[in-house]
């Protein structure tokens, strides 16, 4: 049996009105190579509860033009910020380690992250015309209470550091770490630009590779110049995939 050809995913995360001049240089910067756009976007309603994305408004004519023009659109939270109190070493750990404050779905209790789920999917739903394409948490962090309505709300797909899955069924999808880039400290950042060296050399081997931006590396030209790196190393010889291919009936 011949191998598969190597897959790419890529997505832009946070894309909020807030950050909507950092979107458009992110998507600009992502899709250099690519013949379409072939990347996802993961759209949160109400980022930090300031930033509220309405329907008839300019930004959700611009999400509404992105689906259209075949960019694959998530459900990223609602406001992307955590204020649930957490119980256990390991969750606190993920809250305060993981992610600077925002790992919105970690402590959710399973009633308030189900109803976040479903009024995040249906403001994006009713904006683009189309179903969303899937649910990822805010920084990849998922609480028990999260993950069982995940299933309930009937999500296509979801994501975390290491897989893409069905929730309504458990399947894993595609397998390895999501390669990303981290702004918060210098020490955060030389971090992120060694993975990426290693990533550049090690993962073209994997059947899929993904890689994810945030706004916040638009502030530091050495991790956009690693991003556009990286993104070039990794599709040689690769493809451009879309999320909508591990969809049950979807086609590239």
């Amino acid at each position: 049996m011949p191998r598969p050809e190597p897959s790419l995913l890529v997505s832009i995360h946070d894309v909020s009105p807030k950050f909507e001049g950092k979107v458009d240089r992110l998507a600009d910067l992502v899709s250099r190579d690519m013949p379409a756009p072939r990347y996802a976007m993961l759209v949160v309603p109400d980022h930090w509860g300031d930033s509220a994305i309405r329907a008839g408004t300019p930004f959700a004519s611009r999400l509404r033009a992105w689906s259209d023009a075949g960019v694959d659109m998530f459900v990223h939270g609602w406001f992307h910020l955590d204020r649930s109190e957490h119980d256990g070493a390991l969750a606190k750990f993920k809250a305060k380690r993981m992610t600077a404050g925002e790992g919105e779905f970690l402590g959710l209790d399973h009633d308030t992250a189900r109803a976040r789920m479903a009024d995040g999917r249906k403001l994006i739903e009713d904006i683009i015309g189309r179903p969303a394409a899937g649910f990822i948490a805010p920084a990849w962090l998922y609480g028990e209470g999260a993950l069982r309505a995940l299933g309930e709300e009937g999500f296509a797909l979801a994501e975390d550091h290491m897989k893409v899955w069905r929730p309504t069924t458990g399947e894993i999808v595609a397998k390895g770490p999501v390669i990303t880039w981290a702004s918060r400290s210098r020490w955060r950042i030389a971090s992120s630009l060694a993975v990426a060296t290693l990533a550049r050399a090690a993962l073209p081997r994997k059947p899929w590779m993904r890689v994810a931006v945030h706004p916040g590396d638009t502030n530091v030209p050495a991790l956009t110049d690693s991003i556009a790196r990286t993104i070039a190393a990794l599709s040689r010889g690769a493809r451009f995939a879309r999320y909508r291919e591990f969809l049950p009936a979807a086609g590239a």
